[in-house]
């Protein structure tokens, strides 16, 4: 905290220096709902006090932070106001202490005016020597920057700072986390972070290194600022999944790329080795089958040949007892059976291996049909990357035409499948949808992006003209050119990945 700030400020009067461009990280994601907090008392119209810290969004409009960051409302009762800072935006805006919690140093803010995009808790494992970084708003560098007393009500973004964990401990009775990333005061009631931007604990204090001691920071651990939120009734998002880091999933995915294209190649393989054995063996059984027929026809074409025979030796028989007319009846139906046997005989089936059908059972058997109706959707963890979401079931109703739950239309997506990409109006968040029918895969990624960056997709997204379903292709092309644009806008990498694998409903 920094009492009297902004008269230093004024007094300093040093030049800005311009924040760098936000990185596409997923602490700058985190970052996105870290705010300043300026508790500010009057008396008689005139300031008489300020304290400054940094506080962080558990839901849209809920804010913690230390609870010596607020004091000034207990000690100036009805004459001291909270301001909220944004990271991002054009103004600051009133906020209203909701609980103080002394023991733990904690407090819970309302914002009514502003929409923040929450925080992630992680309540997995900690190890000593885990990644852990620190956002906020220190004071030195406040004073070091700040042209006027606006630039303390403007939004900015927050300063990170990097170090690791070093253990843990109890300060005061409360559970801490001991940690080397620099903080200073400024930085109270700020979050602090794994590598994927979920909240590891909140800053809270530091030592002095006197004398070549070396400084450590203490953050209020996870499990107390559960407790705390439980206590005042405010839900707030926990996930206890690992992180693995934007590297760390692109190598997986390679070698999850790697792998897969090595199992397709042997999955072919061992298709065509059935499909070879089963061609061998429906040869064989039909080359058997063209034999016997041929044997059967030949003995059918002999049994006319004889039987034509002895209707013509029984014809010579009765023309020389001078029984002429059935002498002329048994020559012609000799001459039937002899034409009979020569056309039985010409008849008689070759062996065409090309006419066989055969062997095309396996190779189908791997082609597998698309999906389609109600199905259910499992989320598969170790082929994603899941950083803020929960993990949990996804049910939808697939057509074939590409619409779900019959008013979504998706299109055609580059390299297969389905696609449709979602904006929406409030939450900070793109995410783009793909299923492909005939794997099974469903696949949501997900850009946590900045406020510019989300007016630009808003802005490409009320381009789109289809909203419900359209089983017209000229249509879902028109979808698939307008998403384009909004893709290409989009970072190269997602912030997160989850990929499910979807059967039919039972």
């Amino acid at each position: 905290m920094v009492r009297w700030l902004l008269a230093w400020a004024l007094m300093l009067g040093l030049g800005a220096v311009l924040a760098p461009a936000a990185r596409a990280d997923d602490v700058s994601a985190a970052a996105r709902g870290v705010v300043r907090v300026l508790a500010i008392a009057t008396v008689d119209g005139e300031m008489v006090d300020i304290e400054h810290g940094t506080g962080f969004a558990v839901a849209p409009n809920r804010i913690v932070t230390n609870a010596h960051v607020v004091e000034l409302l207990e000690r100036y009762p009805g004459e001291a106001v909270l301001a909220i800072v944004p990271s991002e935006g054009e103004r600051s805006y009133e906020g209203r202490l909701l609980r103080v919690d002394t023991a733990r140093d904690l407090a819970l803010i309302e914002v009514r005016e502003v929409r923040l995009p929450p925080l992630t808790l992680y309540t997995g494992a900690l190890g000593e020597g885990d990644a852990s970084i620190a956002l906020g708003y220190p004071g030195n560098v406040d004073l070091a920057t700040a042209r006027s007393a606006d630039d303390f009500v403007t939004p900015t973004a927050p300063v990170r700072s990097q170090g690791v964990l070093s253990g843990n401990r109890r300060l005061e009775g409360t559970a801490v986390l001991v940690h080397t990333a620099s903080i200073a005061r400024g930085n109270s009631g700020g979050p602090l972070l794994d590598r994927c931007g979920r909240v590891l604990g909140v800053n809270s204090a530091l030592t002095r290194g006197e004398e070549g001691d070396a400084s450590f920071a203490f953050a209020i651990a996870d499990n107390e600022l559960v407790a705390f939120l439980r206590d005042a009734g405010q839900p707030v998002a926990t996930i206890a999944t690992p992180c693995v880091t934007l590297a760390d999933a692109d190598a997986r995915d390679r070698a999850d790329a790697e792998r897969q294209s090595v199992e397709d190649r042997e999955r072919a393989r061992a298709a065509a080795e059935r499909a070879r054995e089963d061609r061998l063996a429906a040869l064989d059984t039909a080359r058997a089958d063209n034999a016997e027929r041929r044997e059967n026809m030949i003995a059918l074409a002999a049994l006319l040949l004889a039987l034509s025979v002895l209707a013509a030796g029984g014809a010579g028989l009765l023309a020389s007892r001078g029984d002429t007319r059935r002498a002329r009846w048994a020559a012609g139906g000799g001459a039937v059976l002899l034409a009979g046997a020569i056309i039985v005989f010409v008849l008689r089936p070759d062996f065409d291996p090309a006419s066989v059908k055969g062997g095309d059972a396996a190779t189908a058997a791997t082609r597998a049909t698309p999906l389609a109706g109600v199905l259910q959707c499992t989320l598969m963890p170790e082929r994603s990357r899941i950083i803020v979401s929960p993990v949990e079931t996804v049910r939808f109703d697939w057509r074939a035409d590409g619409c779900m739950n019959r008013r979504t239309q998706y299109a055609e997506a580059p390299g297969g499948g389905w696609e449709r990409i979602l904006v929406p109006g409030e939450d900070a968040t793109v995410s783009v949808l793909r299923f492909d029918p005939v794997s099974g895969s469903y696949t949501n990624s997900r850009y946590l992006l900045s406020a510019e960056a989300m007016d630009r997709a808003r802005t490409l997204r009320g381009q789109v003209q289809q909203k419900a379903c359209e089983s017209g292709t000229g249509a879902r092309a028109a979808l698939a050119t307008q998403q384009s644009a909004i893709r290409t806008a989009l970072p190269a990498q997602a912030n997160e990945r989850l990929v499910y694998r979807c059967t039919r409903a039972g």
